[in-house]
């Protein structure tokens, strides 16, 4: 039976700057093999799923460390690392995890400088305690991490942000905008020679900051964000689906991470915060938040490029600004997309269970048709 969430539905992306053209349009596509500097794995039974999904297509993955417990040591992150690379290995899977670790308020200097001198650790993620899934183990107050945070700047060591302030008394519109105005603009002046990262930025408040922080703050933009706004998850009814954390904002922040995205700055690039939960725990009275785009990311984003007739900027964005700010070199490989429209299943496996990802039932206008050494 088709799902009530995305049979008949349209996404809503604005572009107002397509520049004109009267050449015909592409076709296929070869690109270098792109990074997904943000995505959610999760662990066990799930892995030869969500593995197999970011395996398709991209190089690296920035993996993300919300796990039940969390991956607050690099003991932890060595272990969840290996429990990945034996999932890839019985499903002959290449793609290199690029382990984080989970900052809480007990997070040690000490920690920092063993995380920094492992060459799989390649930064630590911030999450404000209680703003998004497995995050109650986060950060209660900054003031608490900042020994953490010192060490991370003397180890250029990068800070991943879950830029959202959780007090109850601010609208949720509002709290990526509030965490950048009461936090992130003092962290900076704090510790200017910290590299940050913005994850999942959604409004045009935070472009405009990332665009004039300096060359030391980036910020992710995810394909469901470019692709939705509030409209698309709530009128005419609720879509559990689209609901993920920062929620989806107005046409018009949508607009402006679409023109940040597209524009070829280095310091916007690709992050897909793909996030698996089961189908039931989203469809239910109080749904968890979390997108799952990794079975059609790369695909998700060459829709938004060519809408905005900004295909010849897809490449850097996806496999050159994210590895350049991470100090990494590009990746080898390179992928073929060619436009040709292809059906989403309706569910996907994940562990034991299945989930909805973006797009059930629909169509993508794009398809990845070779992989290259």
């Amino acid at each position: 039976m088709p799902s009530p969430y995305s049979a008949a539905r349209r996404f809503t992306v604005a572009f107002t700057f397509a520049p004109a053209s009267d050449r015909l349009p592409l076709t296929e596509l070869t690109i270098a093999r792109p990074d997904d500097w943000h995505v959610h794995l999760r662990d066990g039974a799930a892995l030869p799923h969500t593995c197999a999904d970011v395996a398709r297509c991209f190089a690296r993955a920035i993996v993300m460390p919300n796990l039940n417990p969390p991956v607050v040591t690099v003991a932890h992150a060595a272990a969840y690392r290996e429990r990945i690379l034996t999932a890839m290995h019985r499903l002959s899977l290449r793609f290199e995890p690029l382990m984080t670790l989970y900052l809480t308020d007990a997070t040690t200097a000490a920690e920092i400088q063993l995380a920094a001198s492992a060459d799989f650790v390649h930064a630590v993620k911030l999450y404000p305690a209680g703003a998004t899934t497995n995050s109650s183990a986060g950060v209660a107050r900054l003031e608490r991490i900042f020994p953490a945070l010192a060490a991370m700047e003397a180890a250029d060591l990068p800070l991943l942000i879950h830029g959202e302030v959780t007090d109850q008394d601010i609208d949720i519109f509002d709290r990526e905008r509030v965490f950048i105005d009461r936090h992130l603009a003092p962290m900076i002046q704090r510790f200017p020679r910290l590299r940050i990262v913005l994850e999942h930025i959604t409004t045009r408040e935070a472009v405009a900051f990332v665009r004039s922080a300096g060359e030391r703050v980036a910020a992710t933009i995810t394909a469901h964000h470019l692709l939705l706004n509030r409209n698309d998850m709530l009128a005419g009814g609720i879509r559990p689906h689209y609901y993920c954390l920062p929620i989806v904002k107005r046409r018009a922040h949508q607009q402006a991470l679409l023109e940040a995205a597209t524009s070829g700055h280095p310091r916007f690039f690709l992050g897909t915060d793909s996030a698996p939960h089961r189908t039931g725990n989203k469809e239910t009275r109080c749904g968890c938040a979390g997108v799952y785009t990794a079975h059609a990311a790369i695909e998700l984003y060459a829709e938004v490029f060519e809408a905005a007739g900004a295909l010849h900027r897809l490449e850097d964005f996806a496999a050159r600004f994210g590895a350049d700010f991470y100090r990494l070199p590009h990746a080898n490989g390179r992928i073929t997309l060619r436009r040709q429209r292809w059906q989403v299943a309706e569910r996907l496996p994940l562990g034991d269970d299945f989930l909805t990802p973006l797009r059930a039932g629909e169509t993508v206008a794009w398809q990845v048709v070779a992989a290259h050494a």
